[in-house]
């Protein structure tokens, strides 16, 4: 059963199971080096995108929560840095962490864009897809369940 899937303007609809995550490049052993607070193993966006190969009308990502109450759609230029958590030691990401999938932007990049807000930080994250134009937005109600 696949924990993430990638599909919209890519080359290459992907989904991706656990061993496929940690699979590829881009590996981060332990999230908290570059977000204090924050647990588990994971893998940048950019890994995960190349296998996808978005195609060149790609401008936007729509990262979205499981149950369907949560998506945030930003530039994709913007979050290219981000990481995907998907474990804890060697087993999947616990629901308790945001799991399986769970989503942290770049430190770097919410620095240097202060627009860029916390909300692009899934949890429970299921899908991501690219497209052309902005995807669904966030629903205040669900904002801070999904969201931090």
């Amino acid at each position: 059963m696949p924990l993430l899937r990638v599909e919209g303007e890519v080359e290459k609809k992907l989904d991706l199971s656990f061993e496929d995550l940690s699979g590829l490049p881009g590996q981060i052993a332990d999230v908290a080096a570059l977000i204090p607070g924050r647990e588990g193993g994971g893998v940048r966006l950019e890994s995960i995108l190349r296998k996808a190969g978005p195609a060149p009308a790609a401008k936007f990502i729509t990262l979205k929560a499981g149950d369907g109450s949560f998506a945030a759609s930003v530039p994709l230029e913007q979050v290219a840095g981000g990481i995907v958590c998907y474990r804890l030691g060697n087993a999947a990401l616990p629901a308790q962490k945001g799991g399986p999938v769970r989503f942290f932007l770049d430190p770097a990049a919410t620095c240097e864009n202060p627009a860029l807000d916390g909300c692009a930080n899934v949890k429970f994250l299921s899908s991501i897809r690219l497209s052309k134009e902005p995807g669904e937005d966030t629903r205040p109600s669900t904002k801070r369940a999904h969201a931090d």
